[in-house]
Parts: structure tokens; sequence; C-alpha cells
């Protein structure tokens, strides 16, 4: 990659940065006798060891990822969701009111968010009307003080995957930071880059146990990168960042990959079931191609189909304002009974309309 170096692209506060070192980390081997943390030495109301902090490092955690990874335990940063992961990327390699990041919309919107939660200066290079990379845009958009481009993949809420090769241009031309979001890369048929982290230094690949493990209730997000890099982000972050109960159930989820993997073939069935569906009704003019657990529909009166699903009890996202995705609902795949429910609304409201002849 184009002369990529760490160290000239930290902020400077952070390069000097002492982080905040718990009791715990003070110390190595056993111990049965905790009075370093000021914690109810007498207990709590509720049931084991919750009245002690939980591990700062989340050891257990990152020793089992690593195995199902296949990486090292030091490349892998959890944060209390993928939110804070993109948080504190943007804390440790951004200045405020100085340094910029690029998004290529339509995309998720924490990227923008965040941004500017921390001053950061946002450009948008959009995507083509494929919903791939516009490459020469978004060379020419890149300046001395773009610190982060934000790639999403499978996108959302295009439901799309990036050209690999693509990806690839971007992590050999940047010398800053080239975040890949995997969110819903276990729905895909495409390889994960957190196999290629050792070709580029300056890569951060993005993953959740929110999507296709099933755990949005526990926020735990992942960040794959060199040590480097983790141990930048390890020093932002807060000590105690992921709790006791979290840390407790992720080690049993993580024990199920034989349940996750059923769960994940199971919805992609449901997928490339779906969709057809969708794209034999009269009023939809395009399904786009998916590799998430959603899709997105081009719809003819996107906002009124949106609000009569509502008053039928269905919630999906109505993307309509989103650049790109004019007239678009995003439809994220249900049960078999939730999916049913939405096709037979969606045959309601085509009756209403008087679509009968024209679907016939």
């Amino acid at each position: 990659m184009k002369n990529f170096d760490l160290n000239s692209i930290i902020r400077s506060n952070i390069q000097s940065l002492i982080a905040y070192s718990s009791a715990r980390d003070e110390f190595t081997g056993q111990a049965d006798v905790f009075l370093d943390a000021n914690e109810n030495s007498l207990g709590s109301p509720l049931p084991k060891w919750y009245h002690r902090y939980p591990d700062p490092h989340q050891s257990a955690i990152k020793a089992k990822l690593a195995s199902i990874k296949s990486v090292g335990a030091e490349q892998i940063f959890l944060g209390n969701g993928s939110d804070e992961c993109i948080d504190v990327l943007l804390r440790c390699f951004v200045e405020p009111g100085k340094d910029e990041v690029i998004v290529c919309p339509p995309t998720y919107g924490m990227y923008e968010v965040s941004a500017k939660i921390n001053d950061a200066k946002l450009v948008k290079v959009p995507l083509l009307p494929d919903f791939q990379l516009d490459l020469v845009h978004l060379e020419n958009k890149i300046g001395p003080q773009t610190k982060i481009i934000w790639l999403c993949s499978p996108n959302n809420p295009t439901g799309n995957a990036l050209n690999r090769a693509d990806i690839e241009m971007v992590l050999n031309h940047f010398s800053g930071i080239v975040v890949v979001d995997e969110a819903y890369i276990n729905f895909s048929r495409h390889k994960s880059f957190v196999q290629e982290l050792a070709d580029y230094p300056n890569l951060v690949v993005l993953q959740t146990l929110s999507k296709a493990w099933g755990l949005a209730g526990l926020r735990l997000g992942m960040a794959f990168a060199s040590p480097a890099i983790i141990g930048v982000m390890n020093k932002v972050k807060p000590p105690y960042n992921i709790s006791q109960p979290v840390q407790e159930l992720v080690l049993k989820a993580l024990d199920e990959v034989g349940q996750v993997n059923d769960m994940i073939r199971l919805l992609v069935d449901m997928r490339n079931a779906l969709m057809p569906v969708f794209a034999n009704m009269p009023t939809v003019e395009k399904v786009y191609p998916s590799d998430a657990n959603f899709f997105l529909v081009k719809i003819k009166d996107a906002d009124q189909v949106y609000q009569f699903l509502l008053q039928k009890g269905i919630v999906v996202r109505n993307r309509s304002r989103v650049t790109l995705c004019e007239d678009c609902l995003r439809i994220t795949v249900g049960t078999e009974a939730e999916n049913t429910a939405l096709v037979d609304a969606l045959a309601d409201w085509l009756s209403q309309k008087g679509w009968e002849a024209a679907e016939a």
C-alpha cells in the first residue's frame, strides 16, 4: 500500500496518552482477596461475581474468537456494538476540526453521525448507480487530511457486496485507514477481508454478533486489525466497556457455531425465496441483489406502502430519502410466519389499488 505509516496518522494527543490502568492490570498470577478496586466486598443482590469489575481485556472471548476467525487475539478489539468501534477509530486517528473522513452513500448512517460528533469533516463520494465504488471520484476526493475511508460490504442499505478488486485498489493506494465493515458477511458468498490483515497494515475489518449470531441485544462488535492498530484502540476505550453478563453470554454463544450456521443457511434460503415473490409484484420496479439478511426493493408509492404496512403492524425500513434509494424499502428476512404476513399484507395493498388484473 501507499506509504502507510501508522505513527503519522495517530492523533498527537493519543500518541502521548497513557491509557487508564486498572489495578487488575498491575499484577499477574492468581489472587483470592481483592481489595484494590473499591468494589462492594459483601457482594450484590445478583448471583456470581457481579460485584466485581469484568475483565477489561475480554481475554476469554478474544481467545475463542481468535480460534474461530484464525487470527491472533492481539488482532481483536471488542466494542459495545460496532458503533463503539467506529467512535474509537475516529478518536484515535481523526483530529477534530481538522481531519476528514470519506463515506460512500448510500451506506450505514453511523459513519456520518459519529464523524459529526467527533467534529470530523465529512466527504461524501456516492456509489455508482449499480451501488459499486466510484474509484475515480474517490481518488479525486482524497486529500492530505483524509484519515479514514469507510467501506461497508455487504453494504447497508443496498445489500450488495462491493467488488473485492475495488476494495483492494483503495487499500493499495490510500495511506490512511481503510475500514471494511462486514456486519453482514456471514450471509454472503464472498470471502472476508479478515484473512488479508497481514497484507494490508492499514486495514480494519468490522464485524458484529448482532446479525448472524442473533445477539443484537448484547451489543458486541468486533474490530480486526494489526496488533499496532488494536493497541491504539485499546488505549482509548473505556476500561470496562464489555460487561460481565455480556462476556458470559457471548462465551456460551460462541460454542454454538453449528447452530448459527444452520440459522444462516435458513435465512439465506428464505431470502432467496422471498425476493422473487417481490419481483413478481406489479408495483415493484426492482429487487436489488443481496448478500445480506435483507434486500432492497424499489416500489411505486413506497411512502404509502410503508404507512400501510405500519397500519398492519409490520415495520420495514423506508429508505426513500436516502441517496440513490428513492422509492425504496429495505426488507429484513423474518421468520416464515413473518414473511407470510408481509406478503399477505402487500397482497391486500395491491387489491385495494386494483392491481389484480395487472398481477394476473
